[in-house]
């Protein structure tokens, strides 16, 4: 019985010893910190994370566009988002095109699943309003409408 105390004892003693546990400098390195073999992120440059990496804004406003993201945002976003600041399902739009980048409100809407899991403006959304948008399936054309429509809702 004594061999099989002496045993684990020595055992456990091995384990923690190789799995860094007998450190007394916990979170130190003898070494060099090894360089990830992924390239660094990119900084936040306020665009969010997909394939809208530049937007051309209309001044002013074309009439279509905002006819055409008007009647998209009737069909696919007013139940969840309002044209006032007011919070329903998800943030009020009014004032969005002065706080967000128009890549990143283009991004958001054709990107929400990796603009969720990947950019801090939209995960802070998520923390405040506890659902995640779900995808409308928009394509860059009616992304670039519903942007348009929102700039006519902010009267710029």
């Amino acid at each position: 019985m004594k061999k099989i105390s002496i045993f684990l004892l020595a055992t456990t003693i091995a384990f923690l010893y190789a799995c860094g546990g007998g450190s007394s400098e916990s979170g130190t390195t003898d070494g060099p910190k090894p360089s990830s073999m992924v390239a660094d992120e990119p900084a936040n440059d306020g665009k969010g994370v997909g394939e809208i990496k530049s937007v051309t804004l209309n001044n002013p406003l074309e009439e279509a566009m905002v006819g055409r993201g008007n009647a998209i945002y009737e069909m696919k976003c007013s139940a969840c988002h309002k044209l006032s600041d007011q919070r329903v399902v998800g943030p009020g739009w009014k004032g969005l095109t002065s706080r967000r980048k128009p890549e990143w409100i283009m991004n958001m809407v054709t990107n929400v699943e990796i603009m969720l899991d990947a950019d801090p403006a939209a995960q802070a959304l998520l923390e405040e309003c506890l659902v995640r948008m779900p995808n409308q399936n928009l394509s860059i054309g009616d992304a670039r409408d519903v942007l348009e429509f929102m700039y006519s809702n902010d009267a710029k």
